[in-house]
């Protein structure tokens, strides 16, 4: 019962975790600033000159956060000041953090020409990293002067802005990079291990989430601006901003498609599983849509219903929890990280509130992190599988009433002993009986109280036999004694034992006494013998025991060796 309030109060306390993150990255300033900066907006758009020279300066209005958002592709203006001076000492530099598929035009104070930048195409500075655009300061900047920028935003990407001294840019840039390489270097080898994995096993599952992992490395490769550093790539692909949306497209089928069937949700709960496959198809439509139309809705409504699909699986996997299904432990952990971050991440492009500096790392992160999870998740299954497995495995082996192996192992043991016996040449030797007068038993006393004493008998003579010995039951009350490196002689002598393990005493069930005794036959394996042939010759001793009166021990001997 505590672990089902457990993973209820995990659930009901993420909004309110996602809250505090958004509040709170809202309220800090962009780390390494030099200066706070104000940032305003221009409705309409001017021409440059009417801009620069400060004629619409009346028409800016200061944006809340401090954040470049633009919500359609038409170029806007922007305003970033001061709020004291920065020196040229520190070699300032203008950054605008997370730009992914922004164009922007720089102003600055005393310049007629702007600087243009961008993180892909001719306008892009490969001098440092793809975390943000740079722009330099070679002047500083006075208290109260502003730069003008004039941003172009194909598709929604809020830009924080900040300046920065150039050695923490460098400082920042490498701290980027090695985060990238590690977080997308992970995402690509998840993605090869759940290859492997369908590969070996067979699950398909494992071959959505594989593509699925390949293409958040596409969409963080493309949309943050990393395809840059295959040059050949980023020419291609990289500066067309519909390709991270069509991998945004392709990441959220492919998720849904094997959570779904990770959860098992169109067998345990088809009316989530309709529910969340009617929100990625929407999902799909809207992401496509935004296209062909510049409406600010557009993007928002899309995001708002891929967050819906998301809360859904949510649903299922603490409803699996509750029902204590394993799989469903595993999505919950793999989920909720994403789920918090692909809130603030929905929240940030909608515009509601400004995400933390680190999601840009965050977010593959915890997408490696879920990845990890749920290769762990298919280790424990695979473990499962393979308990499952063994049991199978010794039930097919052992005879159920008697604890002995049964008839196919037993069978198999025999041939392995055979084919060892002749290729080391060493003897072998097997005893064959069955209990005498047993169908009476069964006749008088009922087939319960019959299995009990094949029961007590299979118990008796299995204590006393070697441990590299085996016994099998043949079928009914037969049972056969395989025993490797063993000559006729040591073989007759086991019989014996068995034979008076049994009829040392009664034996007693359900307040009855039965006086018992075995027919046993031995046999010991010849040059060149078969299998088929050992068997036949033990039990011809066995009838021969049965012949001579029963409650006896005969051995057959061979006079020739038989036919190879």
């Amino acid at each position: 019962m505590s672990g089902r309030l457990a993973v209820l109060m995990l659930f009901f306390l993420l909004p309110g975790l996602v809250m505090a993150m958004a509040g709170q990255a809202a309220s800090a300033p962009p780390p390494g600033t030099l200066a706070q900066l104000t940032v305003s907006r221009l409705d309409p758009e001017p021409p440059p000159v009417a801009v620069i020279d400060g004629a619409s300066d009346a028409g800016f209005a200061p944006v809340a956060g401090g954040i470049i958002h633009e919500f359609t592709p038409r170029p806007r203006w922007w305003r970033i000041t001061a709020d004291r001076w920065v020196s040229a000492t520190d070699q300032p530099q203008l950054v605008l953090h997370s730009p992914g598929h922004n164009r922007v035009e720089a102003w600055l104070p005393g310049s007629s020409a702007p600087i243009t930048r961008a993180l892909l195409g001719p306008d892009a500075d490969h001098g440092f990293s793809s975390r943000g655009l740079v722009i330099p300061l070679p002047s500083g900047l006075a208290a109260g002067e502003s730069i003008y920028l004039r941003v172009q935003s194909p598709v929604s990407t809020p830009m924080a802005v900040s300046i920065e001294s150039l050695y923490e840019v460098h400082r920042a840039d490498l701290a980027h990079v090695a985060w990238r390489a590690v977080l997308l270097g992970g995402l690509a080898l998840m993605a090869l291990l759940a290859l492997g994995f369908w590969i070996g096993i067979g699950e398909r599952g494992y071959a959505y989430l594989s593509l699925g992992m390949l293409a958040q490395v596409g969409f963080f490769a493309t949309h943050s601006g990393d395809i840059r550093m295959v040059p050949a790539l980023a020419e291609q692909l990289g500066a067309d901003w519909r390709l991270p949306r069509l991998f945004v497209v392709a990441i959220a089928i492919l998720s849904v498609v094997f959570l779904t069937r990770y959860l098992d949700m169109r067998v345990r709960q088809p009316a989530l599983w309709k529910m969340v496959s009617v929100c990625v198809a929407l999902f799909a439509i809207f992401t496509v849509s935004t296209w062909l139309s510049e409406a600010e809705w557009v993007p928002v409504v899309g995001n708002l219903i891929l967050l819906l699909g998301a809360v859904l699986i949510m649903v299922a996997a603490v409803h699996g929890c509750l029902q204590r299904r394993r799989s469903a432990y595993f999505v919950l952990v793999a989920w909720l990280p994403m789920m918090a971050l692909l809130i603030v991440r929905v929240g940030e492009t909608s515009g509601l509130w400004s995400g933390p500096p680190w999601l840009m790392h965050a977010l593959p992160g915890t997408l490696v992190l879920a990845g990890l999870v749920f290769m762990i998740g298919l280790s424990d299954t695979l473990q499962q599988l393979r308990r499952d497995r063994d049991r199978a495995s010794r039930l097919a082996s052992v005879d159920v009433l008697t604890g002995s192996m049964s008839r196919p192992a037993i069978q198999n043991r025999l041939q392995a002993c055979v084919e060892e016996s002749h290729r080391r040449r060493i003897p072998m030797s097997v005893v064959f009986f069955d209990i005498d007068r047993f169908k009476r038993i069964n006749d008088e006393y009922g087939h319960g109280i019959g299995d009990s004493c094949l029961k007590i008998i299979a118990l008796r003579t299995r204590n006393r036999l070697r441990t590299y010995d085996s016994l099998g039951r043949w079928g009914g009350d037969e049972l056969l004694v395989v025993l490797p490196d063993t000559h006729l002689e040591e073989a007759m002598g086991v019989a014996e034992n068995l034979r008076s393990a049994v009829n040392c005493r009664p034996l007693s069930i359900d307040g009855h006494l039965f006086d018992a005794s075995l027919s046993l036959g031995v046999a010991e394996l010849a040059e060149g013998e078969t299998a088929a042939q050992l068997l036949d010759r033990v039990d011809a001793a066995l009838y021969a025991s049965k012949a001579a009166g029963r409650d006896r021990v005969t051995g057959r001997l061979v006079a020739t060796a038989a036919p190879g």
